[in-house]
């Protein structure tokens, strides 16, 4: 059975001055305030959000929700 990958994301830089869709996909990912950290399932729509917003994020891959 194969394990489920997670990812563990922190907003580390304000959305403040960027066009508004990114900090409106900072908020789609559960991003609130700096330095909010979520963790989420791995699937192509949270990789293609990540995308749009890397340069405000630090992602990390964990094995469990948990982490």
């Amino acid at each position: 059975m194969a394990t489920e990958k997670y990812l563990k994301i922190t907003l580390v830089r304000s959305p403040i001055g960027y066009q508004k869709y990114q900090g409106v996909t900072a908020r789609t990912l559960g991003l609130r305030k700096l330095h909010a950290t979520v963790v989420l399932k791995d699937n192509p729509a949270i990789r293609g959000m990540i995308r749009q917003i890397s340069h405000l994020l630090e992602v990390e891959e964990v094995d469990s929700q948990d982490a």
